[in-house]
């Protein structure tokens, strides 16, 4: 079934129902399976996107790009210099100016706030490439992704979430399980646990959707049966390196490892990771990172896992294009 998502904004997953969040899952595939097939017919010609990135971004960038490409439309990329919002213009104006050039626009930024005010002033749909609270774009891609894998419905779908509880990412997570009627079981430290709010949020979407969001300081615990294991870096963009001993501290016992991929019990247990993701030494951060600590095949994930069979990031990142276009379509197209 179709839903009328003219015009909407895509800030946070649950501005959305249950029933468009599908939606938007199912023409995703579609476009997919048109890009694939040599079918694809471009909904957004002359239509103009504007892409702000506050932070840096490969994925996100890709994705927009050529998906706006593939479709017909334009854009332009602002890189974190390249626009006066915030330094000598406010976000409201900002979105006003641009409102008035631009069919769309995309930011990547810190704080999520920053991303109400521009999606209320800037007059057309302003899609969140991330926000310290928020990751929407990728939550679509993640759930493609398991519903590919899995072959299962997305009410079906059980999987874990293991490491810092607290930003984007597990937010994210748990919100859009809930609102798709999946199994999510959260695995990290107390201190590190997910907020409150969060979780009565999501405690109440699930009385609606039958979903089960429970939470373990065990990860052991938290991977039996599960069809999936995801993480994400233990220091979030914008922390200081300095945060990084601490970190590893309370999260060693939460790496990803063979050790717990095995305690799922479940030979075809996949991991998955929204990327970057501090495997092996081949960066910058990686290598200063494992340079200073005892963890040096890998730091949130180890690279046998990472490189393994088991291992769908790449079409977990793949997915964020199709699903980035299924948002612009379905808003602009």
């Amino acid at each position: 079934m179709a839903y009328n998502l003219k015009n909407r904004n895509f800030v946070k997953v649950i501005d959305f129902t249950p029933k468009e969040l599908r939606f938007l899952l199912d023409l995703s595939e579609s476009l997919k399976t048109a890009k694939y097939t040599g079918t694809e017919q471009p909904m957004l010609s002359g239509k103009n996107i504007a892409l702000m990135f506050e932070k840096t971004s490969t994925r996100t960038r890709a994705a927009f790009e050529v998906a706006a490409f593939d479709q017909g439309a334009h854009v332009t990329y602002f890189d974190p210099s390249g626009s006066q919002m915030g330094h000598k213009e406010s976000i409201a104006d900002t979105g006003r100016v641009l409102g008035r050039m631009y069919d769309a626009i995309q930011y990547r930024g810190k704080r999520q706030s920053d991303m109400e005010i521009l999606a209320k002033f800037a007059g057309v749909p302003v899609y969140n490439g991330l926000t310290d609270e928020w990751h929407p774009t990728q939550m679509l891609a993640d759930f493609l992704t398991m519903h590919e894998d899995s072959n299962k419905p997305y009410n079906e779908i059980s999987y874990a979430f293991v490491g810092d509880l607290r930003f984007n990412m597990a937010r994210s997570h748990i919100v859009t399980a809930a609102l798709l009627g999946s199994d999510l079981r959260l695995a990290g430290p107390a201190h590190l646990a997910p907020p409150d709010d969060i979780m009565a949020v999501a405690d109440a979407i699930s009385l609606k959707t039958g979903a089960s969001i429970t939470y373990t300081e065990d990860p052991v615990v938290a991977v039996e049966n599960v069809d999936f294991i995801h993480t994400d870096v233990w220091v979030s963009m914008g922390e200081p390196k300095d945060v990084w001993t601490e970190r590893i501290n309370d999260l060693r016992s939460y790496q990803i490892n063979a050790n717990l991929m095995h305690a799922s019990g479940n030979n075809d247990v996949k991991f998955m990771h929204c990327l970057p993701g501090f495997h092996d030494s081949n960066t910058v951060v990686g290598a200063e990172i494992m340079s200073h600590t005892d963890m040096p095949d890998g730091i949130e994930v180890t690279d046998e896992v990472f490189e393994s069979d088991a291992s769908i990031v790449f079409d977990q990142a793949e997915n964020r294009l199709h699903t980035i276009k299924a948002i612009m379509v379905a808003t602009l197209g």
